[in-house]
């Protein structure tokens, strides 16, 4: 199965690319300048020493992808989604994305749906959009040497496109925990600014969430 991470030049899509390649996927590093997009799969051929990473624009990767994984910042989604609406019709779109506003009286700035994963599906109302990986930090994802220490919280509305991103969370290593329809998404991402938090207060650069009691 091949992978497209659109936003997939930052630090969160490169390091799950760089994990998933190292797993056996197929990669496509999207973005929307596609040379930068070819210099980042350069990068990760040579870290992961991974033949199939190559990179294109965010609509070419999202037409080649089987599962397009969206690692976009939360203000860039209206901007990028609509271009690939038709390239992500029927296909699981996997929502990483967290809206966070640094600087400002609230740290997670929920859209007026409610959540990023929720902006995505009314944006690409054909796919079948799962939210998941919001809470692996890309400190974790870039240094390979070592298991992540975290549980995989994923929401949706399709079970069978739950089942798929679970089995790319168990390929990291990762207990995956179902919690729910989309409209949990909120909850979901809301736990990274408190991760965050957790970091700057305690000088962490990988503070994670796990589950007890399962």
């Amino acid at each position: 199965m091949n992978i497209a991470i659109l936003g997939g030049t930052g630090k969160e899509g490169a390091g799950l690319a760089l994990r998933w390649a190292q797993a056996g996927y197929s990669i496509i590093i999207g973005s929307r300048d596609a040379e930068r997009a070819r210099a980042k799969a350069a990068e990760l051929r040579e870290r992961s020493h991974r033949l199939p990473i190559i990179g294109h624009t965010n609509l070419e990767a999202a037409e080649l992808g089987e599962v397009v994984v969206l690692a976009l910042p939360a203000l860039g989604l209206s901007a990028t989604l609509p271009e690939v609406r038709e390239a992500t019709r029927d296909k699981i779109v996997v929502s990483t994305v967290v809206p966070l506003t640094f600087g400002g009286p609230r740290l997670f700035t929920p859209p007026p749906q409610g959540s990023a994963a929720e902006e995505v599906q009314a944006l690409l109302p054909d796919a079948r959009v799962v939210a998941a990986f919001h809470h692996i930090a890309a400190h974790e994802l870039a240094e390979t040497d070592h298991a992540i220490e975290c549980d995989l919280l994923l929401c949706g509305g399709d079970a069978a496109a739950k089942d798929v991103v679970s089995t790319l969370g168990v390929s990291l290593g990762l207990r995956t925990i179902d919690v729910g329809p989309l409209a949990n998404a909120g909850p979901l991402e809301g736990i990274t600014a408190l991760l965050a938090t957790i970091n700057r207060r305690y000088k962490l650069k990988n503070s994670g969430i796990k589950i007890t009691g399962l």
